[in-house]
């Protein structure tokens, strides 16, 4: 379970004159009630000359005054923690946060009430009331929060209200730090199906490099304590007098990259559940099942970006460096949004520097020029995958739209010319029934003596 918290402790107001404000802008609705009837009553006893109602004016009037004085010169030693379970989660699913508040003074706290900003996305503002906290004692409480949009959302400051015991003032204490909690976008699991393109990498159909030519690897190296036995060189063994095996066997593992159009004017309109909404949650789902298979994956899109990154090869290395990448490249879909570009030649520019092994696309309206750049995009893969949104058709029904229907076939075509594996998706269309119509198309293609790539399983 991940968690993340803060702890702070509340910042009070220090200014003499500024304090005064802030004390008198606590009075509560009692407390100004007790104020203007204590003057009115103390004026009245000056007019009528009655001593006896001038004291009780002065007790009424004195009364939420001093309250105010005393609430404002406490000097409480709270500290407060707030922790996210998880910090990281997924659109439409909730995330508990848990507050805590600890008396860190020897003196016992009075009634407090706990505010907790959150944006509204995330729900209604929680608030808290908390009895008598004794010296030293804690006291946790907890809420949860839930976005159907991806993101990331401050949580806090939190505010500490303080009032007296005969509820004339108020007084808000706001503590300094806050939490970030971050949304990404939902994930489908996908299938285990044999797709195209796939290179040497773990799996069913994996491939091993050797570290040098040769099946037997005849360039040994000497014997390192923990060596498997099995592996020494008798050959070499006697050749130097001294014990050689064989060279370790290098794993190679497959590339898959995978495309995002962001492209503003290739997808209408917004929300949940629009075509570019669908698009973001296809990639997520596709870089999480490429991983999971042990595949070295990066995030790229129209603009020429990549994640995690250009350093080496871009793409995420090792087990552990997965699963860093895997959240960065999360972190990156959670708050990526559209870009100002109309071409997806910067993509191509990338593509086109090596093999990429595995190319999966998810493509917004694609007009002839871009059609032709997508198409390209082809060569330098072992395998392509594309995800074509008509944005028209999710905004309109097909029977409204059927230009942008035929112009979506022929762009599909189109593609399908240039050996990528295409399909059209549709308002709602569930990710894994694509996924399988993909294998379907590819093994009637491969049937068929179309182009085709190495097969692993994926």
């Amino acid at each position: 379970m991940t968690t993340a918290g803060t702890t702070a402790q509340p910042e009070p107001d220090r200014g003499d004159k500024g304090g005064v404000r802030t004390a008198l802008a606590g009075l509560t609705t009692r407390g100004r009630s007790f104020l203007a009837a204590g003057v009115a009553a103390a004026v009245c006893a000056y007019v009528l000359g009655q001593s006896d109602l001038l004291r009780v004016g002065l007790l009424l009037a004195v009364l939420p005054l001093v309250c105010a004085l005393v609430l404002y010169r406490t000097r409480y030693r709270v500290a407060g923690s707030r922790r996210l379970s998880p910090a990281r989660v997924s659109a439409g699913a909730e995330a508990r946060v848990h507050l805590r508040m600890d008396n860190v003074s020897r003196l016992p706290t009075g009634l407090l009430m706990l505010q907790d900003r959150v944006p509204y996305v995330l729900g209604p503002r929680p608030r808290f009331v908390l009895d008598r906290v004794e010296a030293g004692g804690r006291r946790e409480v907890s809420y949860r929060v839930r976005s159907d949009l991806r993101g990331r959302y401050p949580l806090g400051p939190l505010q500490l209200r303080l009032t007296d015991p005969f509820g004339m003032c108020e007084l808000t204490r706001s503590f300094s730090t806050y939490d970030t909690l971050t949304v990404i976008p939902r994930v489908e699991p996908l299938p285990p199906v044999r797709l195209t393109g796939e290179a040497t990498g773990y799996g069913d159909g994996r491939q091993r490099s050797l570290a040098l030519a040769g099946e037997d690897d005849i360039i040994p190296r000497g014997y390192r304590y923990g060596d498997d036995l099995r592996r020494v060189h008798w050959r070499s063994t006697a050749r130097y007098g001294e014990l050689m095996v064989r060279r370790e066997e290098q794993p190679q593992r497959s590339r898959c990259t995978v495309l995002l159009d962001t492209r503003g004017l290739a997808f209408q309109g917004a929300g949940p559940d629009s075509a570019f909404e669908w698009a973001v949650s296809g990639t997520a789902s596709v870089l999480v099942h490429m991983l999971e298979r042990g595949f070295s994956v990066r995030l790229l899109t129209d603009t020429g970006s990549s994640v995690p990154g250009e350093g080496a090869d871009g793409f995420a290395g090792a087990s552990q460096e997965s699963a860093d990448a895997a959240g960065l490249m999360m972190d990156t879909l959670a708050v990526i949004d559209h870009s100002d570009g109309t071409s997806l030649s910067r993509a191509y520019d990338v593509l086109r520097g090596g093999n990429e092994g595995l190319l999966v696309a998810f493509f917004g309206d694609l007009d002839e020029e871009q059609a032709a750049v997508a198409a390209r995009m082809r060569q330098r893969s072992g395998g392509a995958l594309a995800f074509v949104l008509d944005s028209e058709s999710w905004v309109r029904e097909p029977t409204e739209a059927p230009q942008a229907f035929h112009r979506s076939e022929e762009r599909l075509r189109l593609l399908r010319e240039a050996g990528w594996t295409a399909v059209s998706v549709p308002r709602g269309a569930a990710l894994g029934d694509l996924w399988r119509q993909m294998d379907r198309e590819r093994t009637g293609l491969a049937a068929a003596g179309g182009p085709s790539g190495g097969e692993g399983r994926s």
